[in-house]
């Protein structure tokens, strides 16, 4: 069953002081099962952006801890910051993760608001998904006239919080009101400018944010502000959906920037808004020199930003992740203003954390031969087939790269591509089997360890190896079947590909046969401590049949190679 991960993102209306900051962040750990992934303090905004995660009601309560501690601390009274605010606490939101729903997060949502309205006496509003009303769904409704208006807005019940409406009072004038919602993953960036222009950096961002700007007579900047029969503004909307955007100036960088929050990456991915931002900055004579993503970012965007300037230059996208994310760095100017490294801005690699023990695929080339010559008997052929056939595949696809790049064939770049990147996912799933069978004998390894002195013990201990060898021998044949998939890209490359190259293809069907073959004597081995055995005859009959496959495969391929060396 998949795990529940809830992230929350609180933005607290404190970023100088970092003593503050720390208490508030303190409180957020104290509970169990909560991890910290990111604390972005910014002294112009005097705002600092929390993110973490945790399974969901650890996060809730975590979210209502750092409120809590935030109106202990913080005076909104005091409160000066470039960024809009209502609060002690601004804006809450929960985020589906993994194992839940964005309505499952919204329920939370709203019972987290009433809490902390209950408990805490600080009103609250529910935007986004938690919203009660259409209107509450856009975040800028409920901070409207942001922290000086609360006094008015809580007199008027069309404006009235949703949880702990009461006239203004003591506690509401220290922790002023909180904004607690439930919304899809959001990419909070910012665009650089050539400028320190607040209005030419408003001009842009009018421009391309969904609600855009208002219409005016004339088409002037001076116009009247026209309105329709029911007397709404009538806007001309920007040219990116599910984006919201402002302009201001940053002392701290000196430069304007276009601040953006894109609410649905479907509608607007991040290289998209970049492209725009940049196109609407040229046509008013403006650069954009880089891009602050702000907190952190879902691996997919970058992953789809940098597919997307590598297909701009006519490149193969079948190349490695880190290769990927580095394009897309450099190509949004993602280190402009300082460094910006994946492995402390990417929510995946934080989730991943660090390992919880060596993997083989992170040693050196040597370092793996010296641990396979060990007196260990893992790693052991069935870890050794897996990256036989791994290479088999990294072969193919650095034929199909040097393809996609050769002088002369730019028109086949994509053909080429396609290739490289199915390689790279076969290359990816051989190399997770290369720890994948060192697991499996070590699961083995493990009953050995289980109590037998009992009729039950050993019952269990029978019923955990019958289990354990079953897996141990269904590892090798995910590995020859992945292996297979190798045949058909080296056949390819060796017959379309770059015919410099076309030794490497032969080479990389010879690694594939030897990874059929290797990790086909590892299901024998291990078919045969089963006690199930028309399962063990099952296993052991689709292996030979994929090793005569094999064989022949990779005379076709080795036929191909020496006809063109000829």
């Amino acid at each position: 069953m998949e795990k529940r991960i809830v992230e929350c993102v609180p933005n607290f209306s404190e970023g100088r002081d970092k003593t503050v900051i720390n208490q508030i962040t303190s409180a957020i750990e104290a509970v169990s099962g909560v991890k910290i992934l990111d604390v972005d303090p910014g002294e112009a905004t005097n705002r600092t952006v929390v993110t973490f995660v945790g399974e969901p009601e650890a996060v809730v309560e975590a979210a209502f801890r750092g409120v809590k501690r935030a109106s202990e601390v913080i005076d909104m009274r005091k409160h000066k910051g470039a960024h809009p605010r209502i609060g002690a606490t601004d804006v809450l939101p929960l985020i589906p993760i993994s194992g839940i729903t964005l309505e499952e997060c919204a329920e939370l949502a709203r019972a987290l608001a009433k809490r902390i309205a209950e408990e805490l006496q600080i009103p609250t509003y529910c935007y986004e998904e938690a919203a009660f009303t259409p209107a509450r769904r856009n975040l800028a409704v409920c901070r409207a006239g942001e922290y000086e208006a609360l006094p008015a807005k809580l007199e008027n019940p069309e404006s009235a919080p949703d949880f702990g409406a009461r006239p203004y009072d003591e506690i509401i004038a220290r922790a002023g009101a909180t904004v607690v919602g439930a919304r899809d993953f959001l990419i909070a960036v910012n665009f650089n400018l050539n400028s320190t222009s607040t209005r030419r950096a408003n001009a842009i961002a009018f421009d391309v944010r969904e609600k855009g700007r208002p219409m005016r007579e004339g088409g002037t900047l001076t116009g009247k502000i026209l309105k329709d029969e029911n007397g709404k503004t009538i806007m001309q909307p920007g040219t990116l959906k599910g984006t919201k955007a402002i302009g201001w100036y940053i002392e701290e960088y000196g430069i304007a920037q276009v601040s953006m929050n894109i609410t649905n990456m479907s509608a607007t991915p991040l290289h998209v808004a970049f492209d725009e931002v940049c196109r609407k900055a040229d046509a008013r004579g403006l650069r954009v020199t880089g891009t602050e993503i702000v907190g952190l970012v879902p691996k997919r965007a970058l992953m789809e930003a940098g597919r997307y300037f590598l297909k701009k230059q006519q490149r193969s996208v079948g190349i490695s992740e880190e290769e990927i994310i580095r394009m897309a760095i450099k190509s949004m100017g993602l280190d402009d203003l300082r460094p910006f490294n994946p492995r402390e801005k990417v929510i995946e690699y934080l989730l991943e954390g660090e390992p919880t023990g060596k993997r083989l695929i992170d040693l050196t080339c040597k370092g793996f031969a010296v641990e396979t010559a060990s007196e260990s008997p893992a790693p052991g052929g069935g870890s050794i087939s897996a990256y036989m056939g791994a290479l088999g595949a990294a072969l193919g696809t650095m034929v199909a790269n040097l393809s996609a790049h050769k002088r002369g064939w730019d028109d086949r770049w994509e053909e080429f591509s396609d290739h490289a990147e199915r390689g790279q996912r076969i290359m990816a799933e051989l190399l997770h089997l290369v720890d994948e069978d060192t697991a499996a004998f070590n699961r083995i390894m493990d009953v050995f360890a289980m109590p037998k002195k009992t009729d039950a013990d050993k019952v269990a201990r029978d019923e955990a190896m019958e289990s354990a060898t079953l897996y141990a021998t269904e590892v090798p044949l995910r590995t020859m079947k992945a292996s297979m998939e190798v045949f058909p890209l080296v056949k390819a490359m060796a017959e379309e590909g770059n015919p410099n190259s076309v030794s490497d293809a032969g080479v990389g069907a010879l690694a594939a046969r030897s990874a059929v073959m290797g990790a086909c004597l590892n299901v024998k081995i291990n078919a045969a401590g089963l006690k199930d055995r028309a399962k063990a005859d099952e296993l052991v009959g689709e292996a030979e049949a994929l090793v005569v496959e094999a064989r022949k495969l990779e005379e076709e391929v080795l036929h191909i190679v020496e006809q063109k060396i000829k």
